[in-house]
């Protein structure tokens, strides 16, 4: 007859059997290729990164890795996609700080909750903005292109990738610090709104870097300011908006990866560190030369992010007037 205390100790075992096995089976993952759904046509900022990491996270994690891109409805219907998906890791996203934040903001409704329906896995990469322009006989720099704004209100306009886009966002933060009125012209997309800038259509651009970064290398771009902290490295003679007396215009864009909400937190983990690990100094250099810096974080770090950059991309539009679509 088993004693009571072999019986205790086999009852104790039993119960963390089911446990036992749910770690294990965590463990394992893996099993099975990875989708990383991504909310943007190919050929973009996000989709290269993402291109780029699925490479280093398929030697990482021992399976495929593969890019699958959902473009429509600002981000809604790959973002939606992810949101439904099975919470085990096998459907992830990498997005824009857009779909995240300004969405919520500037939608009626919004087929997805950027705080509920994502568990967030890190931040990937942070990327500077740039003002440009292409008449540098009007605008030799920062303190030209303002004076010509406050004499002329709402006479210089300044184009953007559509409503509520970044660059629009930037617009409206650029008049809110120097006190001048400009024209806003939305397009559907930021190389549209670069070809339209080039053609001497608009008069500006508040530009993601790596956007306008080909031609302020060919010189038929100026860049007048960078709004970051720093100057860009690619351009260090290239000062900040702040160094030019506009106080506290600082936007940091970034690129973020999540997976569908209540995804187990080993899953997470993994994921994170193997993102991590992906950041190699290869591939931090192939980033670095497209003005994306590479800036990792915890989920909980990141969750925090995307809080605070609803309520700032919020607070910004209503003060604008933006009325949702």
């Amino acid at each position: 007859m088993m004693n009571r205390r072999t019986y205790l100790s086999s009852a104790a075992l039993l119960g963390t059997l089911p446990l036992a096995g749910s770690l294990f089976a965590q463990s394992k993952y893996p099993t099975q290729p990875i989708k990383i759904v991504v909310a943007l046509p190919a050929g973009g900022g996000v989709d290269m990164i993402a291109r780029s990491l699925a490479q280093k996270l398929s030697v990482n994690l021992g399976q495929p890795v593969i890019v699958d891109n959902k473009a429509g409805g600002s981000g809604q219907i790959g973002m939606s996609q992810v949101a439904k998906s099975p919470a085990d890791g096998y459907t992830i996203t990498i997005s824009p700080l857009s779909f995240l934040a300004t969405n919520k903001s500037i939608f009626k409704t919004l087929s997805y909750d950027p705080e509920k329906d994502f568990a967030p896995v890190t931040r990937l990469v942070t990327q500077p903005m740039v003002l440009v322009v292409k008449d540098k006989q009007k605008y030799p720099n920062a303190a030209a292109f303002i004076a010509a704004a406050k004499a002329n209100p709402g006479g210089l306009t300044y184009a953007s990738s559509g409503d509520g886009s970044p660059q629009h966002l930037v617009g409206l933060l650029f008049e809110s610090y120097t006190r001048t009125k400009m024209l806003h012209v939305p397009y559907k997309g930021g190389a549209l709104a670069i070809n339209d800038l080039l053609a001497g259509t608009v008069d500006s651009v508040f530009a993601v870097m790596t956007e306008a970064m080909p031609y302020i290398k060919a010189g038929t771009l100026l860049p007048l300011g960078v709004m970051g902290q720093s100057r860009s490295p690619l351009f260090p003679q290239v000062p900040t908006m702040q160094e030019q007396g506009v106080t506290g215009l600082n936007v940091e864009l970034w690129i973020a990866m999540l997976a569908p909400a209540n995804t187990p937190r080993p899953v997470i983990d993994q994921l994170n560190r193997a993102v991590r690990e992906a950041f190699d100094p290869e591939l931090k250099s192939k980033l670095a030369e497209t003005a994306m810096d590479v800036a990792p974080t915890s989920p909980e770090e990141l969750r925090q992010l995307i809080s605070r950059e609803i309520k700032v991309h919020g607070d910004l539009l209503k003060t604008a007037g933006w009325v949702p679509q």
